[in-house]
């Protein structure tokens, strides 16, 4: 047998129909996946023992939110009166327009929904907000 034809039936015998169908398969799943990635809020969410946040030069935005679904600032002449949704979302715009780089926190309780926050951090995300944070209490130690 020679073995320049033996090389040859061997190499014709690999079937490589298989692997790009399975390659097709993958990328046509990635791409119908992909655009469903950025439709979420972005997050970074907080550990236990997470650091806390380095100081800024600029005071950071702080939303909050009570068990009863009020909303209050930290800016304006009271920062303890209760605000609507949208003049809170009207606020909150307006300083992103005047300081893009300001930092925005959440501080919510924690007997609100999940869900109430979640449609929080989108509508900050309307507002204009890149990024934001969620408040937290350190551990109690025992």
């Amino acid at each position: 047998m020679n073995p320049r034809r033996y090389r040859r039936r061997v190499l014709a015998e690999i079937n490589v129909v298989p692997y790009i169908d399975v390659s097709l398969v993958l990328l046509v799943i990635f791409m119908v996946t992909a655009p469903l990635l950025y439709q979420g809020v972005k997050v970074n969410l907080p550990q236990a023992n997470a650091e806390p946040i380095p100081p800024q030069q600029d005071e950071p935005l702080i939303v909050g939110l009570d068990r009863d679904g009020n909303y209050y600032l930290n800016i304006g002449e009271n920062p303890k009166a209760a605000l609507t949704a949208m003049s809170m979302l009207t606020k909150v715009a307006a300083v992103m327009r005047q300081r893009p780089k300001t930092q925005v926190l959440i501080r919510g309780d924690k007997q609100v929904a999940y869900g109430k926050i979640v449609v929080m951090m989108a509508q900050l995300q309307q507002a204009g907000v890149a990024r934001v944070g969620l408040m937290t209490h350190p551990p109690m130690e025992r």
